[in-house]
């Protein structure tokens, strides 16, 4: 199975190792057998006996010594090149002071680039000025009286050092935008995580919202029913069943909140808390302080999830208390307050999940705002209990 692009290491491109003159091992190989071949077909003398065979041993160990240029950077560290490239260049001056004809300096002029692209500064410009003085003194020191230009290739061979230095500085440009694309995507895939898993705990929410509520409060009416069958009650068994019935509506109302919840439909706030409310047999209880504003789907739903927490509670913990609920819009933030009033029904046992408050705060938090819970201590609601959910404008 090929491998994803950011999967590939520092380095590489096309899922091919690069050196650092930014070629390829392909490429390498290729510009080796062509030096090499080139060599073979326009040196002269080469042969088994005599200059010839002196000739062909360093064009042999020159082979050799170019043949570091397919060796992976790993493979060897910089001073080992850096002592084989200067064993280089002195058979490279050996081969073109011992050849009569011939391409044996491109062997000068490769190597000195290949220390440019491989070595550190200092010791590429060290073997490139030793390449230039053995070369060009080679060259100089056989040339006819007045036909010294020649030996200007091989002073020339230490220039090659710049072509080397350009293709690090092109390599190290693409490894360092490598890596910058790797840590793009990295910080991606870790945001998408991030967005996964926070859709996943919002649904969570919902779910609990939706689920957990209903069904308790569904559940509690129902054993008051079985409750009450011994009694033969007839009044209060009817008035628990239409509870349970009230309930099974409300459920299906918050089921349709909730699907609005996933496609981030925007539900009007005021209309939506008092049929709430309405549905929960608490009518008129809603008020409005200041000027009304529309707020955003997130906040919206935010607040009207809050608010059924808190309903669902009241009827769970205090059965038969009033409810009253707050809306305020202030300049700075909306405020929504639910207070309960002490049950005046009995108070059946039931255990909570124990994540709505958890599941209040992390919507609160989401947007910035703060929730507070706790018993009314003061006032007509005294010894029964509120929410209050701020959330900044």
């Amino acid at each position: 199975m090929p491998a994803r692009e950011a999967d590939r290491p520092v380095g590489v491109a096309g899922g091919r190792p690069l050196d650092r003159g930014g070629r390829s091992a392909r490429s390498q190989w290729v510009l080796a057998a062509a030096i090499i071949i080139v060599g073979i077909v326009t040196i002269r003398p080469m042969g088994l006996s005599g200059r010839g065979l002196v000739v062909l041993v360093l064009f042999v160990i020159n082979c050799a010594v170019l043949a570091v240029r397919l060796v992976p950077e790993s493979a060897v560290p910089d001073r080992s090149v850096a002592l084989w490239l200067t064993f280089g260049v002195l058979a490279a001056a050996a081969l073109l002071g011992t050849s009569r004809s011939g391409t044996s300096y491109l062997f000068a002029f490769f190597l000195v680039a290949f220390a440019g692209s491989r070595l550190d500064t200092r010791p590429a410009l060290v073997i490139a000025v030793s390449s230039s003085l053995l070369c060009g003194g080679v060259l100089y020191l056989q040339a006819e009286p007045g036909q010294y230009a020649t030996s200007l290739v091989g002073f020339a061979t230490g220039a090659a050092v710049l072509g080397g230095m350009a293709g690090r500085s092109r390599a190290q440009a693409t490894r360092a935008a490598i890596a910058a694309a790797e840590s793009a995507e990295k910080a991606a895939r870790a945001e998408a995580r991030t967005a996964v898993l926070a859709e996943r705990t919002r649904i969570a929410r919902d779910v609990h919202d939706v689920l957990a509520h209903s069904l308790a409060g569904i559940n509690m009416q129902l054993e008051l029913v079985d409750a009450l069958i011994d009694t033969g009650d007839l009044t209060r068994i009817r008035e628990a069943n239409g509870r349970a019935h009230s309930l099974v509506r409300e459920s299906l109302q918050q089921a349709q909140w909730t699907v609005h919840a996933l496609r981030e439909d925007h539900l009007p706030l005021r209309e939506s808390l008092a049929a709430m409310l309405r549905s929960s047999g608490h009518h008129d209880a809603l008020s409005v302080v200041g000027d009304v504003r529309e707020l955003s789907a997130q906040s919206t739903q935010c607040l009207l999830r809050i608010a059924q927490e808190a309903l669902t509670n009241a009827t769970r913990h205090a059965p038969g208390g009033e409810v009253a609920m707050k809306l305020t819009f202030a300049e700075e933030a909306t405020v929504l307050n639910v207070r309960n009033r002490p049950a005046t029904l009995p108070v059946t046992a039931a255990a909570g999940s124990g994540l709505g408050l958890i599941g209040m705060r992390e919507r609160i938090a989401l947007l910035g705002g703060s929730i507070t819970t706790g018993p009314v201590t003061a006032g007509p609601d005294s010894g029964g209990w509120q929410v209050e959910a701020v959330i900044p404008r």
